[in-house]
């Protein structure tokens, strides 16, 4: 017998972004999604994660600003590519930047803070689809540029542990072939 969550968590499939379109979630949704995202396990409750939401006009401004990083990094780049990277978050109606602050704690070290966050990376994909929408985990060039990350407000501890791109599909994602379960388990025994 398998409940609604375990259904959802045996078929939930990342949508590519460039196949999303709108409606986008509302406000409230969103909400919901973030509150989800933001209840995950965290050693000593350091919360070394924030959300930075990026929708409506905001997203041609800051694609603006990446195809312009681009450039600047790429001046042999087409004008098709340069287009390309422009339009990077329009791909979506929503794309949430989830980053890891790590807190400065001898008991905690970095490694469980970075995993915390990707928790909350993968509960924000969970509550996307059980909200009915579509979602896509992405790590692209712009997660790693120092440039870019200071002009969205990071700090020099701080790094992208994924942008988060949601939005409506008419098409349900293929199911895609899975590693060997078997193959990744080992039962320890007494002997």
């Amino acid at each position: 017998m398998t409940t609604e969550l375990t259904e959802l968590l045996l078929s939930r499939r990342s949508v590519p972004a460039a196949e999303m379109q709108e409606p986008g979630p509302t406000n409230e949704q969103l909400e919901v999604m973030l509150r989800c995202a933001h209840r995950v396990p965290d050693h000593k409750k350091l919360g070394p994660w924030r959300f930075i939401v990026i929708k409506g006009d905001a997203r041609k401004t800051y694609g603006d600003l990446l195809a312009k990083i681009f450039k600047k990094q790429n001046d042999n780049a087409s004008g098709k590519l340069v287009e390309f990277e422009r339009n990077r978050f329009l791909r979506a109606p929503l794309v949430v930047a989830v980053v890891c602050s790590p807190v400065n704690n001898e008991k905690v070290p970095d490694i469980e803070q970075i995993l915390s966050t990707g928790a909350a990376c993968q509960n924000l994909l969970l509550a996307a689809a059980s909200l009915g929408f579509g979602a896509q985990w992405l790590t692209e060039w712009y997660a790693y540029d120092k440039k870019f990350n200071k002009k969205i407000g990071l700090t020099k501890a701080e790094m992208i542990a994924g942008y988060i791109y949601i939005g409506s599909s008419n098409k349900k994602p293929d199911e895609r072939p899975r590693p060997d379960l078997d193959s990744r388990i080992r039962t320890l025994s007494a002997d």
